[in-house]
C-alpha cells in the first residue's frame, strides 16, 4: 500500500477543521431559541445547573481556553464589571474544556468571583464553542438567546459593547455606563461604545453630557460621526429644540438612508405639530429600516403600534409592540402598551397577562402594577355576578340622571354649617401633544391620586369602576370630559363636591400635567395644579407631591365644620366623624358667635373669633371625641368648630 501523500494530508486536515466548524456552528443556538439546559462542576467542587438561572433577567456564557489571551482578557474583563456591580441581577458563568489546575490558577490570579465550570459533560458541544474561543452567548428573559459573538479582540469589544447596551435596556444605567468606559479605555475610537454611553447619560437626564459625548464621535467622522449626529438629534429634541432635531434628522436621513432614528425623531416632531398623516409615513418608514441598534428598532415599531392603538386598530398594534419585544425582550413599554390595547377591548386575562410579563422584567413599574390592580379588580368583579348586577343598574340609573340633568336627590337640611362628606370624582385626563412611548399614563395617574386621597380620609374618591362604567355607558371620551360642562354633570349626578378634570401634554423631555379642581354646586375652580413630569422621573414622588397639594387644597377652601355636641371635662364630643372627613389628629378650632353690629338700620355678621383649640382622639363613622388643648372660657352645647389646616398638610 502507498503511503499517504503528506500533500494530500494538509488539504484533508483543513477540510477537517471546516468541516468541525461548520458542524459546530450549525449546532450553535440561534437568537430568539431556547438556551440548551445543562449541569456541571465548577472549578471550585459545587454543581451548577443552568435551570438556576431561568427567573433571572440577564445571563452570559462565556465559554473560553484558559491558555488563550484573548479569552482572558474577555474573561478578566466581565470579572471586573461583576465586581464593581454586584448588586446587580446579571449572572455570568465560565465554561471551559482546559485542564483544571490551569483554570484555577487564571481563576486565582484574577480574583473571579463567578462561576467556572469546567466541561466534561459536552456542554461546549451543544453551544458550538469547541472550534472558535471565545464563544459568548448572552442570554434573556427565560434563557432565550439574545446576542451570539465568537472570537477574541474584536469580536469581544463587539460583545461588550452589546451587553452594555442589553442593560441600558433594562435600566440598569451605570453599569452600561461602565462597560462602555471599559471598551473606552482600550479602544478610544470605538464610537459604538461612545454611543451607548451616550444613551445612558439621555437614560439618566444628563443631556449636557451626552450631547458633550456627541460633539467629539462627530467629529470623528465617518461611522461617529452618523452615531454622533443621532445622539445629538435626540438631545435637541428633548430639550425643546425641535427644529435644529428636524433638520439634524433630515440630513442624517440623506448621509445614512438605511438607518432607523432619523425616521423616529421626524415622525415624533410631526406628531407633536399635529401632522399625523406625515408622522404615520416616518414611523412606517422607521419600522422597516434595516440598520440601527435593536433599542431604536424597537422603538420605531413600538411608535407605529402607538399610532394604530391611538386610531383603535388594537390587532395591528399589538402586531407591532410583539415585535418591539422580539428585538429588544426588556422593552416594557411596548409590553405594558400591549395590554393597554386588550384593557380597551375589555380583555382583562390578556390585559392582565401583559402587565405581569411587564412586571417580571421590572418590579417596580408603577403604570403597570397599577393598571394590572385594575385589571385583577375587573376580573374579579366579572366573577361577581350579584355585584356586577348591582353596578350596572346603578350605572343605568345615573346614566338615565345625567341625560335627564337631575341631580341626585338631597335631604333638606337647616343645618348649613355641619360639613357634608367630600366626595371628590377623578377623571381620566386627555393626551396632547406628542406621541408618547407609553400609553396608560392618564388612567394610572387618576388611580393612583384616587388611592391616595381614599387612604388619607379626608377625601372620598369616587369608585374608578363605576367611574368607567358610566363613560362607557354614556359613551363618553377623554375628549368629551374637556369640556367643563360635561365633567360638571357628572360630578352633579355621582354627587360629587369636586370634579377632577386636566390634560396631559406630552412633550420631548417629559409630560406637562395640568389638574383643575371644580366645585360642582358653584362651578368656581378652587384649585389649578401644573405639573411637569420629567421624562425617567419618580413617579411615586410626584404623586405624593399632588396629593399634598389636593389634601391642603381641599382643607383650606373647604375645612370641615361641626357644633359640640358635649363637654366631658377636658374631652369634647362633635357631630361630625369618620363620614366627613375626620381623622385621628384633625385638629379643630372652637370659634366663638359672631357679634353682630347695627348700623344705619342694617344688621352686619361680624367674624367669628377663635376661643379654643381641640385635637380628635377617637373617630367613628358619624361623630369623633377630641381632647381640649387650649380654650379662652368653658365650651359648651353648639359652639362651632372649623378645622384648622395643619402645617405638615400644607407643605407642597
Amino acid at each position: 500500500m502507498r503511503p499517504v501523500s503528506k500533500l494530500l494530508v494538509i488539504p484533508c486536515c483543513a477540510a477537517l477543521t471546516v468541516l468541525l466548524a461548520s458542524v459546530s456552528a450549525w449546532a450553535a443556538p440561534r437568537s430568539g431559541q431556547a438556551a440548551p439546559m445543562f449541569a456541571g462542576a465548577g472549578v471550585d467542587g459545587k454543581s451548577y445547573d443552568l435551570s438556576v438561572l431561568k427567573s433571572r433577567p440577564m445571563a452570559v456564557l462565556y465559554f473560553f481556553d484558559a491558555a488563550s489571551p484573548s479569552s482572558r482578557d474577555g474573561l478578566a474583563s466581565l470579572g471586573q464589571i461583576c465586581r464593581r456591580f454586584k448588586g446587580t441581577d446579571l449572572a455570568v458563568w465560565g465554561i471551559t474544556r482546559s485542564p483544571r489546575q490551569g483554570v484555577a490558577d487564571f481563576v486565582s490570579q484574577n480574583a473571579v468571583d463567578f462561576p467556572i465550570l469546567l466541561d466534561a459533560e459536552g456542554i461546549s458541544d451543544l453551544y458550538g464553542a469547541r472550534v472558535i474561543l471565545p464563544t459568548v452567548y448572552i442570554l434573556g428573559p427565560g434563557l432565550t438567546v439574545m446576542d451570539y459573538f465568537q472570537g477574541g479582540g474584536k469580536s469581544t469589544e463587539v460583545m461588550l459593547v452589546r451587553l452594555a447596551e442589553r442593560n441600558l435596556q433594562r435600566k440598569e444605567t451605570a453599569l452600561a455606563k461602565a462597560i462602555t468606559r471599559e471598551v473606552a479605555d482600550k479602544n478610544p475610537r470605538n464610537v459604538e461604545a461612545r454611543s451607548v454611553e451616550a444613551y445612558a447619560a439621555i437614560q439618566e437626564g444628563n443631556l449636557k453630557e451626552a450631547e458633550d459625548i456627541s460633539k467629539k464621535m462627530i467629529a470623528s467622522k465617518g461611522e461617529g460621526e452618523i452615531l454622533g449626529k443621532e445622539v445629538a438629534a435626540v438631545v435637541y429634541a428633548k430639550t425643546g429644540q425641535t427644529d435644529r432635531a428636524a433638520r439634524l434628522a433630515g440630513e442624517l436621513e440623506r448621509k445614512a438612508p438605511g438607518r432607523v432614528q432619523a425616521q423616529v425623531i421626524q415622525g415624533d416632531i410631526l406628531y407633536s405639530r399635529n401632522q399625523k398623516a406625515a408622522a404615520e409615513e416616518k414611523y412606517r418608514k422607521a419600522a422597516a429600516k434595516p440598520e440601527g441598534s435593536p433599542t431604536q428598532k424597537a422603538q420605531a415599531r413600538n411608535q407605529l403600534g402607538r399610532f394604530y392603538a391611538s386610531l383603535g386598530e388594537y390587532k395591528e398594534a399589538r402586531g407591532l409592540y410583539d415585535q418591539a419585544v422580539e428585538i429588544d425582550p426588556y422593552y416594557v413599554e411596548a409590553t405594558s402598551n400591549k395590554g393597554v390595547t386588550y384593557e380597551k377591548e375589555g380583555q382583562w386575562d390578556q390585559a392582565l397577562a401583559s402587565y405581569r410579563s411587564t412586571l417580571a422584567l421590572d418590579k417596580g413599574d408603577m403604570i403597570a402594577s397599577v393598571l394590572a390592580g385594575k385589571a385583577e379588580e375587573m376580573i374579579a368583579l366579572n366573577q361577581d355576578r350579584s355585584r356586577k348586577e348591582r353596578i350596572d343598574k346603578l350605572v343605568k340609573e345615573l346614566a338615565e340622571r345625567y341625560r335627564r340633568q337631575k341631580q341626585s336627590p338631597q335631604k333638606g337640611e337647616e343645618d348649613t354649617w355641619t360639613s357634608r362628606p367630600m366626595v371628590l370624582t377623578l377623571m381620566d385626563f386627555q393626551e396632547k401633544g406628542g406621541l408618547s412611548e407609553r400609553d396608560g399614563l392618564s388612567t394610572a395617574l387618576a388611580v393612583q391620586l384616587g388611592d391616595r386621597l381614599n387612604a388619607s380620609g379626608r377625601v372620598k374618591a369616587v369608585e374608578r369602576t363605576l367611574i368607567e362604567h358610566l363613560l362607557e355607558e354614556l359613551n363618553l371620551g377623554s375628549s368629551e370630559l374637556a369640556d367643563p360642562n360635561t365633567a360638571l354633570r357628572l360630578g352633579k349626578v355621582l354627587a360629587a363636591k369636586l370634579i377632577g378634570t386636566g390634560t396631559l401634554h406630552h412633550m420631548p423631555d417629559g409630560t406637562l400635567f395640568n389638574l383643575r379642581l371644580i366645585d360642582t354646586e358653584t362651578s368656581a375652580v378652587p384649585k389649578v395644579i401644573t405639573r411637569r413630569l420629567p421624562a425617567g422621573g419618580s413617579l411615586e414622588e410626584e404623586l405624593n407631591r399632588l396629593n399634598r397639594e389636593l389634601l391642603h387644597a381641599v382643607i383650606e377652601k373647604y375645612p370641615l365644620r361641626g357644633f359640640v355636641v358635649e363637654v366631658q371635662g377636658e374631652e369634647a364630643l362633635l357631630n361630625i366623624g369618620e363620614a366627613q372627613g375626620v381623622v385621628l389628629g384633625t385638629r379643630f378650632e372652637i370659634l366663638d358667635a359672631p357679634k353682630r353690629i347695627q348700623y344705619k338700620g342694617k344688621t352686619l355678621e361680624g367674624t367669628a373669633t377663635p376661643i379654643g383649640l381641640i385635637e380628635v382622639v377617637a373617630v367613628e363613622k358619624e361623630f369623633c371625641r377630641g381632647r381640649i388643648t387650649k380654650k379662652a372660657r368653658a365650651l359648651k352645647r353648639d359652639d362651632q368648630v372649623q378645622e384648622k389646616i395643619d402645617p405638615f398638610v400644607s407643605e407642597g
